[in-house]
């Protein structure tokens, strides 16, 4: 990589959207990848701005970091995804957002009955637990959010 590929911590946080400090947190984590110039200073290849533009992608459908990091991973020489790696980095992610979508459709259609109910029917009302008996199925909203509760 020579100087006139490289880009400066500035620019690639300008050009990709992103605050400087998120920047550094990505090379930081492993997301991406810096070399320091005889100064000390991050300088960036360009292929980075796709590849933060992959993580936010990622990020914004709910992927979390450690995921993102293990697909980034799994390109050969730490460069950004081509045609052929966003299709199977896709593939990978599919699974687990359709997954995420029923949880969110669960969701949304058991809160279409609590919404101004007042619970004034503990005999029908969906998140109502008497004696604790979810408590083996774990914490939280389990009768919201698991698709059969106990």
């Amino acid at each position: 990589m020579g100087p006139d590929d490289e880009l400066t911590i500035g620019a690639v946080a300008a050009r990709s959207g992103v605050a400087v400090s998120a920047v550094r947190f990505y090379d930081d984590q492993g997301l991406i990848r810096s070399v320091r110039s005889p100064a000390g200073h991050r300088r960036y290849p360009r292929s980075t701005l796709r590849r933060i533009a992959f993580i936010r992608a990622a990020q914004h459908v709910g992927v979390s970091l450690a995921d993102i990091g293990s697909a980034l991973a799994a390109l050969p020489g730490g460069r950004a995804p081509n045609r052929a790696d966003w299709a199977e980095l896709s593939r990978g992610f599919r699974e687990r957002l359709d997954g995420q979508i029923r949880a969110l459709e669960r969701l949304r259609d058991g809160l279409a009955d609590c919404i101004g109910c007042g619970c004034l029917s503990l005999q029908r009302c969906r998140l109502y637990n008497r004696d604790d008996v979810c408590a083996d199925a774990g914490p939280g909203a389990r009768r919201l959010t698991d698709p059969r509760p106990s």
